[in-house]
């Protein structure tokens, strides 16, 4: 048996922890669920805003968007170029100075979003990580208790062993003494 058999922490270790170290040890003492849907807590979270930037960034790095980005382009070139140029009537024409603007707008707003996005990921991640950690620990602790008692076993199985050693050296001993004090065979 080990010295640190009783499971329940003195207040001071108790208070030297951190959360996630406290919640195994509520775990383990039984006062807590192991399950936790990570998903659901950051879905629970999320506000308008937030559930906005994270798919107008689910659009912007898809290939619709590209597709679709690349057919508005192509027309509006085409368009002031080809179409509306030769009836001098074109309302961008060659450096596409409304196009630039265009562009540099949807790439200002763009990249705040995408970022935005990005932010939510890494703090889903970090949550993730914690709740990882968290079963990671559960597991070791529960892989320790169960080596402690595969540990008593053992010494329990050799204890028992030991016993019957013992029993059978006495019992050979005793057939011993009994074949060198009485000539050798059964009392008839």
């Amino acid at each position: 048996m080990h010295a640190a058999s009783d499971p329940t922490p003195s207040a001071s270790t108790y208070a030297r922890l951190g959360a996630a170290e406290r919640r195994v040890v509520e775990y383990l003492l039984g006062n807590r669920r192991v399950t936790r849907d990570v998903n659901r807590e950051m879905e629970g979270a999320r506000t308008f805003g937030e559930r906005l930037a994270d798919r107008i960034a689910a659009f912007g790095g898809s290939w619709t968007f590209i597709l679709l980005f690349l057919v508005v382009l192509v027309s509006w070139v085409g368009l002031n170029s080809l179409v509306l140029a030769r009836r001098h009537e074109a309302f961008d024409p060659y450096p596409y100075i409304l196009l630039n603007l265009f562009l540099s707008m949807i790439a200002a707003l763009q990249a705040p979003v995408i970022m935005m996005s990005q932010n939510r990921q890494a703090a889903r991640d970090r949550l993730e990580a914690a709740h990882d950690y968290e079963v990671n620990l559960m597991a070791e602790v529960e892989i320790r208790t169960l080596h402690d008692k595969l540990d008593q076993l053992r010494e329990r199985d050799w204890a028992r062993l030991v016993e019957q050693q013992q029993e059978q050296i006495r019992m050979l001993q005793m057939l011993l003494a009994g074949a060198a004090g009485g000539g050798g065979g059964p009392a008839r």
